[in-house]
């Protein structure tokens, strides 16, 4: 059995010495106990074994690892925090550098949210990762950055992940978002004023994938922040259960781009229409993307552009939905730059008479066409 011990100390500076530190919670000891033994300003690593039913607060860390052995885990008490404390089961406050590797995080459905990172934290890394449960299962606030790999997050009364406050978040490889229920109502991933990168991320089985709002912005991108670019950086997000609405939603001068990860978005919405489907832009929002973005079998719409909002697709891939391809309304437009396929769909292009598709010279197979406001130009003649 392992004891909480100081294994290591090295100085880096007068008032900073460096821990590593076992704590085994199967065997009454506790993780927050431990924490409060160690320099916050200083290197610290702890592992931690068994069950820690407790909520576990970092606070004012700069370059603290949080190691789990086989098994570890994080669990809600029985007992909310008192009132004033943060309700995180898992809550990273005003820290710096700190990785939290390897553990379950475990929530009721409900309940607080397994994982929090707020207060300015900066450079928090989340590696290998299943969190289960909570309202949002990992939450992040008020201008804090997080990168996140090789996490499962499942099972949340809302979203699996919350990006909120101008905060910046990376997503690289290998993480899966899903609800195993199918029931309502979920979200993947929901960006309010704030802004993501993504890739290698698969989102299954929510009612809407990504939602971006108030301003909040996503780069679907192939990035190498914190691994190589070699991994896989397809985002999916499908529903085999067929309970989507949305695979992705903006509203209220949200934007996405996808540039050099491919976005996959097979089934989407529901047979009834309406504005469901692959991606809705409402709001004063905007769509940037490239041939990476490939929209298939819509049960909705392919894509829905409305209320003032803008989409140009250059290159893009919306085939085979039972609705409309692209659906532009509410003195919205759409332009196309390069040849962009559209096909297959009930109908492939649709507008109503204050919007504007343009660049539909560089739309290949759109056959059921019904838009009075065509322009095959990207723009009208110039002077």
């Amino acid at each position: 059995m392992f004891r909480a011990l100081v294994l290591i100390a090295v100085s880096f500076s007068p008032n900073a010495v460096a821990a590593s530190l076992y704590v085994n919670c199967n065997n009454g000891q506790s993780l927050n106990s431990a924490l409060s033994r160690l320099d916050p300003k200083a290197p610290n690593t702890v592992w931690v074994q068994g069950t820690c039913t407790e909520y576990v607060h970092v606070t004012g860390f700069d370059g603290l690892t949080l190691k789990a052995l086989p098994g570890a885990r994080l669990v809600q008490p029985s007992t909310n925090p008192a009132p004033g404390i943060a309700a995180a089961v898992l809550l990273i406050d005003s820290s710096r550098s700190v990785t939290v590797d390897g553990f379950t995080v475990n929530s009721p459905s409900t309940g607080n949210p397994p994982i929090g990172i707020g207060h300015g934290s900066g450079d928090i890394r989340l590696r290998n990762l299943i969190v289960n449960g909570g309202g949002h299962g990992i939450v992040i606030f008020e201008r804090s950055q997080v990168s996140i790999s090789r996490a499962t997050v499942r099972d949340q009364g809302f979203a699996s992940v919350g990006i909120y406050d101008q905060s910046d978040v990376h997503m690289e490889g290998g993480c899966l978002f899903e609800s195993t229920t199918g029931a309502p109502w979920h979200v993947g991933i929901n960006v309010g004023s704030s802004h993501l990168t993504l890739r290698g991320v698969t989102i299954r089985n929510m009612q809407i994938g990504i939602n971006v709002s108030a301003g909040g912005s996503v780069n679907v991108q192939n990035t190498a922040n914190y691994y190589p670019t070699d991994e896989a950086s397809e985002v999916l997000i499908e529903s085999p259960a067929g309970t989507n609405i949305n695979g992705i939603s903006l509203n209220d001068n949200a934007t996405v781009s996808v540039s050099d990860a491919v976005l996959r978005i097979p089934g989407a919405g529901q047979s009834w229409g309406g504005n469901t489907g692959g991606i809705l832009a409402a709001g004063e929002s905007s769509l940037d993307a490239n041939s990476n973005l490939v929209i298939s079998s819509s049960l909705g719409q392919g894509i829905v552009v409305m209320d003032s909002s803008h989409a140009t697709l250059n290159g893009s891939s919306i085939t085979a939905g039972l609705h409309g391809g692209v659906v532009v309304a509410n003195l919205s437009t759409l332009s196309a730059g390069s040849p962009t396929g559209i096909s297959g769909n009930s109908v492939d292009l649709f507008c109503d008479s204050k919007s504007l598709i343009s660049g539909s010279a560089n739309i290949v197979g759109a056959s059921v066409v019904q838009c009075g406001s065509l322009s095959q130009g990207t723009t009208v003649p110039l002077p």
